[in-house]
Order: structure tokens, then sequence, then C-alpha cells
């Protein structure tokens, strides 16, 4: 009787081992305090300072200037997706295994490169060179966007079958033609699948962005934290989840009737 333990197994004990030993040193080594999370005394501190916020300031002069940093919020994150869902297209072709193999590379190590550096970050760098604004903002979620939308349309080309293509390539259609008449039409529904996904979390983007200068409700919130002007960051905080709420629902709702 063979006693060996088959290598699959090993090296799934091996991993689940691994893990379980990097979770328990990263307990360790964080000096996570939950007893002081969890007493009386923190929930009192946090119970006051929350109640401030309580109620929100809803005068008519503010609530109108909430509703134009919404609109900002919004047309930030749509902006911002459509930019990049237009250069991801445009770069998903060269980065997928239609492409030439060192193009291949480097459009890949591109798409690496933007979506490894967070919003915030890019949106960091941005405001150094053209000020405060939502312009940097759009243009940072448009730069991180690119590099997520670009590797999985890339991945969605290669994994469509080759059949419909190949049979326009034998008639001696283009590269370009075959993207168009063949892989396009295939992978559209995916494709506006995975933007409207990606609008989604470049609202919540956005609403962030604003604390580093890049306008909207972000830029609101952080200014009403400063103050202490707790009822007025409260207004801020229900415009934020009113509108991700709107989008989420949109969101979800088109990419359901898309793939239905």
């Amino acid at each position: 009787m063979n006693n060996k333990v088959p290598f699959p197994s090993l090296m799934v004990t091996t991993v689940v081992g691994s893990v379980m030993l990097f979770i328990a040193l990263s307990f360790y080594t964080l000096d996570l305090k939950l007893g002081t999370m969890f007493n009386r005394a923190s929930w009192q501190q946090a119970n006051d300072f929350l109640s401030g916020f309580i109620p929100p300031k809803l005068i008519e002069p503010f609530v109108h200037k909430v509703l134009v940093a919404s609109y900002e919020t919004l047309a930030m994150s749509m902006i911002g997706t459509l930019l990049a869902a237009i250069f991801a297209l445009l770069l998903a072709l060269p980065a997928s295994n239609q492409g030439r193999p060192r193009t291949n590379q480097l459009t890949r190590l591109l798409f690496n490169g933007l979506r490894a550096v967070p919003e915030l970050v890019w949106a960091a760098i941005l405001l150094i060179a053209v000020g405060l604004g939502p312009f940097p903002g759009t243009i940072a979620l448009a730069l991180h966007t690119t590099g997520v939308l670009g590797r999985l349309f890339a991945d969605s080309i290669e994994n469509l079958p080759p059949e419909p293509g190949n049979a326009l390539q034998i008639n001696g259609a283009s590269r370009l033609a075959v993207f168009l008449y063949a892989t396009l039409p295939s992978l559209l529904p995916q494709l506006i699948s995975y933007t409207l996904y990606r609008w989604e979390n470049n609202i919540r983007a956005a609403a962030v962005l604003g604390v580093v200068g890049a306008g909207g409700l972000g830029q609101m919130l952080y200014y009403y934290l400063s103050l202490f002007q707790t009822h007025h960051a409260a207004t801020v905080i229900l415009a934020m989840v009113g509108l991700i709420i709107m989008v989420d629902t949109l969101s979800y709702s088109l990419r359901h009737y898309l793939t239905r």
C-alpha cells in the first residue's frame, strides 16, 4: 500500500498552512487593541461624536450647494469612466493575444502601472500640476480605471471563441475588420457590463477624491469636518449615500437588462 501523500494535496496543505500562518502573524504584528475598541468609554465617545451629526443641516441655500456638489461628483465619475472605457477599448486589442508579442507585453505593463496607482495618488499628483478642482479628479479616475478596464477588456477578447474571426481572416479581412465585425459585436454586452460596474466604483471614488481638493462632495465633507460643523457634514454624507444608491440601482438595472 502506497502511503505517500499526493503532490496536489501536499501543495494545497502547504498553501493553506502558509496563509493561516500569515494571518496569525498579521494579528501579532498589527497590535490590534480590540479591548480598547469594545470598552464602555470608547462606545460613549463614539456615541457623543455621532450624536453631533443629528439633525442634518437642511436650510435651502446649503442644500442647493450640496446638490451642485453632487452633480459635480456625478459628472466626474461619468466622464472619468467614459474616457477610461474609450482608451481601454483602443488598447485592449494590442494587449490581447491578437496583438504582437512585444506590443502585448508593453500594453499590459501600462495597464498594470495605471491600476497599481490608487486614484487618490493620481489626484494628488495632478493637483500639483493643474491645481484644485474637479478636472484633476476626473483625470485621476480615468487613468486608474483605464488600467482596470483595459485588463478586463483584453482578457475578455482572449476568452472569445476564435472561429468567427478566423473565418473573416481566411476571406482576407484585415485585423481591424475582424475586430469590428467579429470581436466587438460578441464582446459588447460584456464590455458595457464591466464599464457600468466600474462606474459604480468610481462614484464612490469621486466622492472621496474631494478630500485632496478634487472638488465635489468629498471636498465639502472635508471642509465641514475640519471646522467640526457636523450638522453640515451630515447633509453631505446623506447626499453621498443617496447618490451612490441611485447610481448603484441604475447600473444594476442596466447590467441586468443587457445580460438577461
